[in-house]
């Protein structure tokens, strides 16, 4: 038999009981029970399952938990970026690590009235892993009365209380964060954004995934992933597709790896003289074969011309990074030779040499110094 007291108040349990001065370094769940309140169970153990990690992911984890060592309060770390491009992977890593310096690991999963107060309340340092953020903690309507789930953690992010944390929240749609957390480097002290692979990171990454007499579907990989973004995810299940004996073009058929929409995408049109023009925002689908018409102006908004083209009259050039339409295949309509400035009438006389596409890349969120 064992007795706990808490004041005045006496409980007997049997000899399954154990205390702890400190939490075991394990994985543990935030629960909630309705009679007993709240509790932490023991969560599946975090476990790395890839020979090679690919990126950058060991420099920033070792940088978080070298910042960590050196804070006296606690420390905030966001994650964000699209579904499958390495952000679990990175918690993953900062998970193993953390534990291996002897900081537990507490997840959580669900939003319950009053997390905050509970988790305040563990004074251990510990790691507390928000995991899907965004849609935890952002698609939770608060009860009458109350703050926003995510406005009633500010306190805690704070790191001003309830001992020293580090906070990890993972995230998919960055505008659902709080507009108080996000360049809050008082709360969130770090801000990883993750990016699809490149054309190199995926060439590295298939050529350790597949047989190398099959090198040769990769140059068409890298060319559908400048027409659709493809994260690891992906190219593990063409890898996997590959390495059964199908062709790139047979095993895209059938994965589940669709075309949903058009997307936005830079169209330079390019003269044997060097001047162009570009279009920054054009909406094509570049899988239909579709006729576009597109209208080209100047830095100084002049009309230039209007071009006509067939996607199909495009194929991916890798050293210029897009797909080329040639300027013969291309159907342009300038304005009146009175109209146009002397370089672009300098430039139609000289004649076109090519139309570049090239997929618009997400805004950096970041400053380039």
């Amino acid at each position: 038999m064992r007795a706990i007291s808490t004041g005045s108040t006496y409980k007997i349990f049997d000899d399954t009981l154990m205390t702890y001065d400190k939490l075991p370094v394990q994985t543990y769940v935030v629960r909630f029970d309705r009679q007993t309140g709240f509790y932490l169970e023991k969560y599946v153990d975090i476990s790395i399952t890839e020979e090679k990690i690919y990126g950058v992911h060991i420099s920033k984890v070792d940088k978080v938990l070298n910042s960590f060592q050196k804070f006296n309060r606690s420390l905030g770390v966001i994650l964000s970026g699209d579904k499958g491009i390495g952000k679990s992977l990175f918690a993953k890593l900062l998970s193993v690590k953390a534990m291996e310096m002897g900081i537990p690991l507490i997840v959580v999963d669900t939003y319950y009235t009053g997390i905050a107060s509970y988790l305040e309340a563990i004074t251990q340092e510990t790691m507390v892993l928000f995991d899907e953020f965004d849609k935890t903690f952002g698609e939770v309507r608060s009860q009458d009365g109350e703050a926003s789930p995510q406005t009633g953690l500010l306190t805690l992010f704070d790191g001003i209380s309830g001992g020293k944390k580090l906070y990890v929240i993972t995230c998919n749609e960055l505008y659902k964060l709080n507009e108080y957390l996000v360049n809050r480097p008082g709360r969130f002290h770090y801000h990883f954004r993750f990016d699809y692979p490149s054309a190199p990171e995926i060439r590295e990454y298939m050529m350790d995934k597949i047989p190398e007499d099959r090198f040769n579907e990769i140059d068409e990989i890298i060319s559908f992933s400048t027409k659709v973004n493809l994260n690891y995810d992906c190219l593990r299940a063409i890898a996997f597709e590959i390495c059964n004996g199908e062709t790139f073009k047979s095993a895209i058929r059938d994965l589940n790896i669709i075309n949903l929409y058009e997307d936005r995408y830079e169209v330079i049109l390019m003269f044997k003289n060097g001047y162009k023009v570009t279009s920054s925002q054009a909406a094509l689908d570049l899988f239909s074969g579709n006729e576009y018409d597109i209208n080209f102006y100047d830095g100084r908004y002049n009309d230039i011309c209007n071009v006509g083209f067939s996607i199909k009259d495009s194929t991916y050039d890798f050293n210029l990074g897009g797909n080329i339409v040639p300027g013969e295949q291309l159907h342009i309509e300038y304005e009146e030779d009175k109209d146009l400035p002397k370089e672009a009438l300098k430039a139609k006389q000289s004649g076109v040499s090519h139309l570049v596409i090239r997929r618009k890349q997400a805004r950096s969120i970041h400053y380039a110094v």
